[in-house]
């Protein structure tokens, strides 16, 4: 394994740990030690880590099913949350190629909130110059997450109208700005207070959801991306067209064993038998759809929304306030010195 002089000695890290599932309150600010580095990945120094809902799912274990999926089932298999990551590479296993000490990175890594973080190759890519480390450490995640649910799984084309439900959170405040690059005219529905963001975004208009339900919309949508997960199947489809796409992304709603499935399930089982087509998915993380957001990201369509900044020993801060629903767009762990 090759490395820099600066990593040959050291041993341990800073890191926030979670020993078992549970609230934000579960979280400690430890010394660790360092990850393992696989023959085919790297070993990253944390500038800046992004911090968004699905890292709440994580920490708390629910719905049930994320622990089925290979998280762990009666507590953490990897003790480090955190996923986005921007820093530098210090260290490369046996088989890795297109990546050496020194190279600054951006994509997925296995616990970020932390001064360092192993990633897999086939999740990292060169982080350009244009795009600061704040920005990323937020990307990559809800980034890659917005692009599939419109062009892979959405099919979206230009001059179609897109509605974005959730639109003022992680993912949302993407596929606002990626609809927007690829020529659809977007409708951005959040809460009073967030509605300005969305504007800020490129929204061509904004629904409050507190005072405006999605079935009284008097305009139909060729594709709906809906992020928030609460809305019923029977409304989205009212304000669908008639061949129309709806794209469930995630759920917040279904209680803690399933979280959102059952809906989602019900959509892909009614879209057998009518014209409207009702799918979910689950984002793959691959280098496959960085690269694509990246150019995105450079050309200056996507700008990342960061709504706030915090330093390691304010995670969980920076988790509660997300979910309170007080972030727009991303929160950001700073971890190095030169992130912004």
């Amino acid at each position: 394994m090759q490395t820099t002089p600066s990593t040959s000695t050291t041993t341990t890290m800073t890191a926030v740990a979670q020993r078992r599932y549970g609230s934000a309150d579960t979280l400690t600010v430890e010394h660790v030690a360092l990850p393992e580095v696989g023959d085919t990945e790297v070993l990253i120094e944390t500038v800046a880590a992004g911090v968004d809902r699905g890292v709440w799912h994580l920490m708390t274990g629910t719905p049930y099913l994320v622990r089925l999926a290979g998280f762990g089932v009666r507590r953490p298999k990897n003790p480090i949350l955190g996923m986005d990551i921007a820093g530098r590479v210090v260290a490369v296993g046996s088989s890795v190629h297109g990546f050496a000490p020194g190279d600054e990175v951006m994509g997925i890594a296995k616990g970020s909130f932390a001064e360092y973080a192993v990633a897999d190759t086939d999740k990292l890519v060169l982080k350009p110059a244009e795009i600061s480390f704040e920005q990323a450490a937020v990307s990559t995640v809800s980034g890659i997450t917005a692009l599939q649910a419109l062009t892979t799984v959405g099919r979206v084309e230009a001059g179609q109208r897109v509605l974005v439900i959730g639109a003022s959170g992680g993912v949302g405040s993407f596929a606002v700005q990626i609809a927007k690059a690829l020529g659809a005219t977007v409708t951005g529905v959040a809460s009073t207070s967030k509605l300005d963001v969305v504007s800020s975004l490129g929204a061509d208009a904004v629904i409050d959801y507190t005072t405006t339900d999605i079935a009284d919309l008097d305009e139909q949508f060729d594709l709906i991306i809906d992020i928030g997960g609460r809305t019923r199947l029977s409304d989205l489809r009212s304000v669908l067209t008639e061949r129309g796409t709806l794209v469930i992304v995630g759920g917040e709603d279904g209680g803690r064993f399933t979280g959102g499935i059952g809906r989602n399930l019900r959509a892909v089982v009614l879209s057998l038998f009518i014209k409207q087509r009702l799918t979910f998915f689950i984002a793959s993380e691959s280098r496959t759809y960085i690269d694509p957001l990246v150019e995105l990201l450079v050309a200056g369509d996507v700008v990342p929304a960061i709504g706030r900044r915090a330093n390691l020993a304010e995670t969980p801060d920076a988790i509660r306030a997300i979910e309170r629903g007080d972030v727009c767009g991303k929160a950001v762990i700073i971890v190095g010195d030169d992130a912004s």
